[in-house]
């Protein structure tokens, strides 16, 4: 029999795994932490004194990596993403509902962020379970999103007209390469879970296809607005050693940015997902 692991629900979204040293996890523990994570969409984990060589090492054992070309990263690790605001600086990074890298062809199965240094107070981070939110639509509006695809972009926010380019500059670069949008179903067939979820965020989407931005608003709109209900979504409160695991596919984030005057850093690593098929 499989080696259990423990796990604590965080109730509309995520739960905490506790005593485990992610450093040293066993292979039967790492089977139970996939199918955790297909049931749970984020996991958490708490007290993790993880070097990046093994930051990097356990998300290999997910998938191949994907270097983010917009990020700074860590000195020395160039595979590692360095998400960090000083306590001069006024924006933030991932300060609204997104989910990551819904612009490429191939979105990114999740990322694992690891809280380097925190601020004393603030910084939480908002995940939002987007299989429970399509689970909460009439019939009617389910069927009629399932017929339809959006296009994601990442131009607007990472291009070199992005209306806060300046603010991140040093912590976000190669504009020129924000050139490519995506086409995603707007329900996809989750690829862990097999359940629906919508696939549309504030972030990164721009419009129905087929649709113009006018008429795409007020739909997108409203899924955005349910996507982002109480009944959705949890905040989640970070410590240096914590470490966050979710999955694009399934969840929206939101960095709560309420810590002027602090800093806070954090590793991101980003795992290599696959394509999206509709539900």
């Amino acid at each position: 029999m499989g080696e259990r692991i423990k796990l604590k629900s965080l109730g509309a979204v995520g739960a905490r795994v506790e005593d485990i040293n992610l450093s040293q996890v066993t292979p039967d523990q790492l089977n139970a932490l996939k199918q955790a994570f297909a049931d749970h969409e984020v996991l958490f984990f708490e007290d993790q004194d993880l070097p990046p060589e093994a930051h990097l090492a356990f998300a290999e054992r997910w998938g191949e990596i994907n270097v983010n070309r917009f990020f700074a990263t860590v000195p020395g690790h160039p595979a590692i993403a360095q998400v960090v605001k000083e306590p001069e600086q006024q924006g933030n990074i991932g300060g609204y509902w997104h989910t990551d890298h819904s612009y490429d062809q191939i979105p990114a199965l999740g990322s694992m962020l690891l809280a380097r240094q925190t601020p004393p107070v603030g910084g939480d981070t908002l995940f939002a379970s987007c299989t429970r939110a399509f689970s909460t639509l009439s019939e009617g509006l389910q069927q009629m999103l399932m017929s339809l695809r959006a296009v994601h972009s990442a131009r607007h926010v990472f291009g070199a007209q992005a209306e806060y380019s300046e603010a991140m500059k040093g912590r976000l670069g190669n504009s020129d390469q924000a050139n490519v949008d995506a086409v995603h179903p707007v329900v996809i067939r989750h690829p862990l879970s097999g359940k629906p979820a919508l696939y549309v965020n504030p972030g990164f989407t721009l419009r129905f296809e087929g649709w113009t931005d006018k008429e795409s608003a007020p739909l997108l709109d409203y899924l955005y607005q349910h996507i982002g209900r109480a009944e959705h979504s949890i905040r989640y409160q970070w410590r240096e050693g914590s470490l966050a695991f979710w999955d694009n596919r399934a969840t929206w984030h939101w960095a709560v940015n309420d810590y002027q005057g602090s800093r806070r850093e954090m590793h991101r690593v980003t795992i290599e997902g696959e394509e999206l098929h509709p539900a």
